[in-house]
């Protein structure tokens, strides 16, 4: 479990593909990192294989690969993380699982005033869970949906401190980006599925 604050920015090392593989080396601060440990990588949650204190290494699975953009990472790109909540500590986003949902694509930005806004596309699924000042993960960052300007698409305002500590201040218009939809909208919606 996560709250979609990241905690660090990271740099893909190395990625080794295979047809069924895909290994990425990770730099990160985080000197402490053991073995089967959780990292969220731009919101994916994913286990730590191998470590040695500077960078550490995670093997992303064929369903993770079709539903991320993980499979595009080359040496060289930053990286959103964020290690998993732990029992006492705040709250300051919202839960988030790392299980994305999807990508969504960036079909608009423009500056206003104080922040940058993003209009990102959404995958179906997603869509319909996303509602008003409800929360939606991007790329693991945790976001207040400010307006939704089509039934397929949320806006988001991204502060000065967003912009220059996740990866969404370089995104542009036809970036993908990791999209996990509000759990608490994702039960409710099962719930309701199952009194039809």
């Amino acid at each position: 479990m996560f709250t979609g604050i990241v905690t660090a920015m990271g740099e893909v090392a190395a990625a080794a593909r295979g047809p069924e593989r895909l290994a990425l080396t990770i730099r990160s601060p985080y000197d402490d990192l053991a073995l089967g440990d959780s990292v969220a990588v731009n919101g994916a949650c994913l286990t730590v294989v191998e470590t040695d204190g500077r960078t550490f290494r995670v093997d992303v699975i064929v369903t993770t690969r079709g539903r991320t953009s993980l499979e595009h990472l080359r040496a060289g790109d930053r990286i959103n993380l964020e290690r998993p909540l732990a029992v006492g500590d705040r709250l300051g986003g919202h839960f988030v699982q790392g299980h994305v949902d999807g990508l969504g694509e960036v079909v608009g930005r423009r500056e206003e005033a104080d922040a940058r806004l993003l209009d990102v596309r959404l995958p179906p699924e997603v869509a319909e869970l996303s509602i008003p000042h409800g929360s939606i993960a991007l790329d693991g960052v945790s976001l207040t949906i400010n307006a939704l300007p089509a039934a397929d698409t949320v806006q988001v305002a991204l502060i000065p401190y967003t912009l220059q500590h996740t990866t969404l201040g370089d995104r542009q218009v036809g970036d993908r980006v990791q999209v996990e939809a509000d759990m608490l909208g994702k039960y409710v919606r099962q719930l309701l599925a199952k009194d039809r």
